[in-house]
């Protein structure tokens, strides 16, 4: 039984249900879009994580968001790993690269939008590739590997996750960022939660279930962060999809309500989970 129809509010208008993976016990967008269509669902200028552009509200908070949570994740990495080679997987226009290299890092992106991949490479000195480059990086060559908001849109769930493996070094650490839906703000907004984002969101998942999912891989979760302002850029989408408003006032609340009960129950609108890769 699904849980509830979703609506794709950014593209097509086309409808998609949820159905629960049975294994792991992860959403999933159905009827997932073939590989060969999946493109024409990210054809729309308001595609944020391929832009620089900061025209209304929504990006000027995304962006004045980003700036904030790129310091963070560079704090992250540099907590949980020597510095070494780091790739990031779906770097978009390349900040979190280009700051982590400015770090001391040693950095390769993998981007398959060709603008964002472009302003990446302007960033970084050339270290972004497009996907197909991914399966030919060599084996146990990486420190660290980063999916911020990535892991959702990729097809192929578990070969991915196999390929992650082999590119990390032993003891080498995965940091993979993705929306909480048991989180308050997508209880509350149900099918109007942005952060559903169908179709170009795959898979949707909870604690438990992406714990499951990479210890069948024997990927060992160490430690779950929260990304607090989430809830918030989330809420205010979210609000625009329900109502048709902006409505910042009501957005902001439940955003701040969000990490309220997520303060006692961990369950924040998004979440970043650091994984070690244990031994093959």
């Amino acid at each position: 039984m699904p849980l509830f129809k979703v609506t794709d509010h950014s593209v097509s208008k086309e409808k998609f249900e949820l159905l629960k993976n049975t294994e792991h016990g992860f959403l999933v967008t159905t009827p997932l879009p073939d590989i060969s269509e999946l493109s024409k669902y990210y054809e729309t200028e308001e595609y944020i994580s391929h832009t620089d552009t900061k025209r209304n509200l929504f990006e000027k908070v995304y962006h004045l968001v980003r700036e904030y949570a790129i310091k963070n994740k560079v704090a992250l990495i540099n907590t949980e790993q020597e510095k070494g080679s780091l790739l990031d997987i779906g770097c978009g226009t390349g900040d979190f690269l280009s700051a982590s290299k400015n770090n001391g890092w040693s950095v390769t992106g993998i981007e398959p939008n060709k603008t964002a991949r472009d302003k990446a490479n302007s960033k970084t000195e050339h270290k972004v590739f497009d996907t197909s480059k991914l399966e030919n990086l060599p084996v146990d060559s990486f420190d660290v590997i980063t999916l911020w908001h990535v892991l959702e849109h990729l097809p192929n769930l578990e070969e991915q996750i196999h390929l992650f493996k082999k590119l990390l070094k032993p003891n080498g650490t995965l940091i993979i960022a993705v929306p909480n839906h048991k989180s308050f703000d997508a209880i509350h907004y149900k099918e109007f939660w942005a952060a559903y984002d169908v179709p170009r969101h795959l898979w949707h998942f909870s604690q438990s279930s992406i714990k499951n999912l990479f210890g069948k891989f024997q990927i060992k979760l160490i430690k779950t962060v929260p990304m607090k302002f989430d809830s918030f850029y989330v809420s205010l989408l979210s609000e625009k999809y329900k109502t048709g408003k902006q409505n910042p006032f009501k957005a902001f609340w439940i955003g701040f309500r969000s990490n309220l009960k997520a303060k006692h129950t961990s369950e924040y609108s998004s979440l970043i989970y650091v994984f070690k890769n244990l031994k093959k």
